[in-house]
């Protein structure tokens, strides 16, 4: 689904930036303003950080009138147009607010040829976790302009990020994803993904993560890394060799497997005759991952 918005060219007097963000590490919403608006704000920060505005807001106490009248006053918008900035200002907090947003910026807000205060443009992001319970703007979703690997993952009940290597990963928890990516990297080799497949991942659910994998073109070799506690080896084996035995694979595997049952998991991969490698650790996998990609692709 694609769409195209059309709107009035207008008469442009003033030009300013407003942006609401989660700061997450003081666990407050921050208010960036700047009288330089049409500008990207990073080319803002760089260019003129003097003319940031910056305001914090405690989450427990909400945006107070006299934060959103210091902005203004700050921004030096005509008097005639405080009460309608103002305005502006609260209500945007209360959109980022009620709708689970992670960030709210207008750019530009303008004054009129004619005098008259409007959002030129503005742009919202919201809390994907949160959607279930936002239909109305869920519905607005444009997949179209989305990562399709990222896409396909969701629709499948998956956690992905793709990145740029060539490496692709399956892991079974966050923090195990993150420390495989790391030690790719110092074993000399590039993450082509972030793939989480949660702690009670079926034959099935393994055999998909695997396939969505594989429909990455810049994938070269394939590094299984599982570390089983509500997760059972063996199931993560069988979905490996179901998933393989439905392709051709051309591209090495390296699986790793640790945790409840991880005899039986060795057992059925040694099994089922396929030209898997297998680790017994984090690091002897991610060696190898890199070597088997090194030799696959002659670099």
């Amino acid at each position: 689904m694609h769409r195209l918005y059309v709107e009035e060219a207008r008469d442009i007097a003033r030009e300013y930036y407003i942006g609401f963000v989660l700061d997450r590490q003081k666990e407050q919403v921050a208010i960036v303003a700047s009288a330089e608006g049409g500008m990207e704000i990073e080319e803002i920060a760089h260019s003129k950080p003097e003319s940031l505005i910056k305001v914090a807001v405690e989450p427990a106490v909400g945006m107070q009138p006299f934060q959103a009248r210091e902005i203004v006053f700050k921004l030096g918008i005509d008097k005639s147009l405080v009460s309608q900035a103002v305005s502006t200002l609260l209500g945007c907090y209360r959109a980022f607010r009620d709708m689970d947003a992670t960030m709210v910026e207008i750019n530009p807000l303008v004054v009129t040829g004619d005098g008259h205060l409007l959002a030129l443009d503005a742009k919202m992001a919201f809390d994907d976790n949160a959607l279930f319970r936002r239909a109305n703007i869920s519905e607005l979703r444009d997949k179209s302009q989305e990562d399709p690997r990222e896409m396909k993952a969701a629709d499948r009940g998956l956690s992905y990020v793709g990145l740029e290597g060539n490496i692709g990963c399956i892991i079974n928890g966050a923090g195990l994803a993150m420390a495989t990516m790391d030690i790719i990297k110092l074993a000399g080799g590039e993450p082509a993904n972030f793939l989480d497949i949660g702690g009670g991942a079926s034959p099935d659910r393994v055999a998909k993560a695997f396939n969505l994998v594989l429909s990455d073109g810049n994938v070269e070799t394939i590094l299984v890394n599982i570390f089983a506690g509500i997760n059972r080896c063996d199931w993560v084996a069988e979905g490996i060799v179901q998933a393989v035995s439905k392709i051709d694979l051309k591209i090495p595997l390296i699986v790793r497997l640790a945790g409840t049952n991880f005899e039986q998991g060795r057992k059925i991969l040694k099994d089922s005759g396929l030209p898997i490698i297998t680790a017994e650790s984090l690091k002897e996998a991610a060696e190898k991952a890199v070597a088997a990609w090194k030799k696959h692709t002659g670099k």
